[in-house]
């Protein structure tokens, strides 16, 4: 799936672009520590697709204190995608 397609599933009008971070191979916690500084960096409308090996468990409430909504799908091949975008 493109990157673009993942977009269309989640329930974010405003998102006009996005940024992608392969994370599945990066050692912890650069994950959670990556995500969060790219999430800081991006321009209001820009939702941030991160792809990774396992669902960011220690992500979502960060994300949640941040103000952040976020969608993740555990792909047939294994992958798991999570959108991440902040709402208004």
């Amino acid at each position: 799936m493109q990157p673009e397609q993942h977009l269309d599933r989640v329930d974010a009008e405003e998102v006009t672009g996005f940024e992608t971070l392969e994370a599945g191979e990066l050692p912890p916690p650069e994950p959670l520590k990556k995500t969060l500084e790219l999430l800081e960096e991006l321009p209001d409308g820009t939702a941030l697709i991160q792809f990774n090996d396992r669902k960011p468990q220690h992500l979502y409430p960060k994300l949640d204190e941040r103000g952040y909504s976020y969608d993740t799908v555990e792909e047939e091949d294994g992958r798991v995608t999570t959108v991440i975008w902040r709402d208004g």
